[in-house]
């Protein structure tokens, strides 16, 4: 099931408190949020007897539920979807490359701008996400340039971008340094042009930032281990939500009876999530709840000083990095995320 929208508070409470009362168990789910738009893919079988639903009289009952339930969240002329498919056999789909997707359809990136601090000196001090376009008309290409705070999937994530806009990558070059990277790409569309309008340098600026930002999680991450049952979902987000905390980005999985997952929480109003309310919520779950106090790369409003990971160079001039402490959840989704292979081939 794929739900894009609005993001409002207590929304995948719904949505999920809905599937547990039409007795659909959820196997899996992936939510993210970013500029007000949300997006979510969740897996589902029948709670009755496992395995795929189906009824179709079922199957379109449970659209129909979940519609109102998106409905009701949504203003008068607000973008909304609710899609309802059964895998094609043979076919799987990468999440992480369809929530792309599914949030550029969204069109998340309109509010998108990046640093406008000219010279290069504030451009090698700055942490913000600067793009900038030439054109390189001796060879018939656009360049394309993207220097960000370097991170897990970064280059995954401008990847699906470029693709998603239809430019086709002829030559690349990508390099880190610290804690920045930058990617250096040469592109055209696919009919062969190059980017020859403000407009399309300015679609192209807005969609390239709002790739990098999706995965830049906001708050609070709570990694979670217990017994997978009918209605967990459900129940993890009711106590998010009766305790004051939305959900910016979630990941959940099943495997056997054991359920796993990360969610990263904030206040209703994007603040720092209350250490009580956590409190709360982990008497409230049971299992095993690890909290890590503050997401990579995210700045709370209550802090000047954000967090960032550690990057450095060895002798050999290769990159080493610090990995962070592996969590119950980021074991468990690192055996279940492979490379997506939809990507059109880079050529040289």
């Amino acid at each position: 099931m794929e739900i894009t929208g609005t993001d409002r508070p207590g929304l995948l409470s719904e949505i999920s408190a809905v599937l547990s009362k039409l007795e659909c168990h959820v196997t899996a789910s992936a939510v993210w949020t970013h500029n007000n738009r949300a997006a979510s893919i969740i897996y589902m079988e029948d709670g009755f007897q496992g395995g795929p639903i189906t009824d179709p009289k079922r199957l379109a009952h449970v659209q129909e539920q979940l519609e109102n339930v998106v409905e009701a969240h949504h203003g008068v002329g607000e973008r909304r979807s609710v899609r309802l498919t059964a895998p094609a056999p043979g076919q799987k789909t990468h999440t992480g490359r369809r929530l792309h997707q599914l949030m550029y359809a969204n069109m998340d990136y309109e509010p998108c701008q990046g640093c406008n601090g000219g010279g290069l000196a504030h451009r090698n001090n700055c942490t913000k996400i600067h793009v900038s376009i030439d054109s390189c008309k001796e060879k018939g290409y656009s360049v394309v340039n993207v220097r960000s705070r370097d991170r897990p999937k970064l280059l995954f994530d401008t990847l699906c971008a470029l693709t998603d806009m239809q430019y086709v990558v002829f030559h690349a070059a990508v390099s880190a340094k610290g804690t920045m990277a930058d990617q250096e790409y040469f592109i055209r569309q696919q009919d062969g042009c190059t980017l020859d309008t403000e407009s399309e340098r300015h679609k192209l600026t807005q969609c390239l930032i709002a790739a990098i930002e999706r995965r830049v999680s906001h708050g609070a991450r709570l990694d979670i281990c217990t017994h997978n049952r009918m209605g967990l979902l459900s129940n993890v987000t009711r106590a998010f939500r009766e305790n004051g905390l939305s959900i910016s980005r979630a990941e959940i999985g099943t495997n056997g009876d054991r359920a796993v997952g990360s969610f990263y929480v904030t206040d209703a109003s994007g603040y720092e999530a209350n250490p009580q309310a956590i409190d709360e919520v982990k008497k409230e779950m049971g299992g095993s709840v690890v909290v890590v106090n503050k997401s990579p790369g995210w700045t709370p409003k209550t802090s000047k000083t954000p967090s960032v990971g550690s990057v450095s160079r060895n002798s050999s001039g290769s990159i080493d990095e610090e990995k962070p402490r592996l969590s119950p959840g980021s074991l468990f989704w690192s055996q279940l995320k492979r490379l997506s292979s939809n990507f059109s081939s880079i050529r040289s």
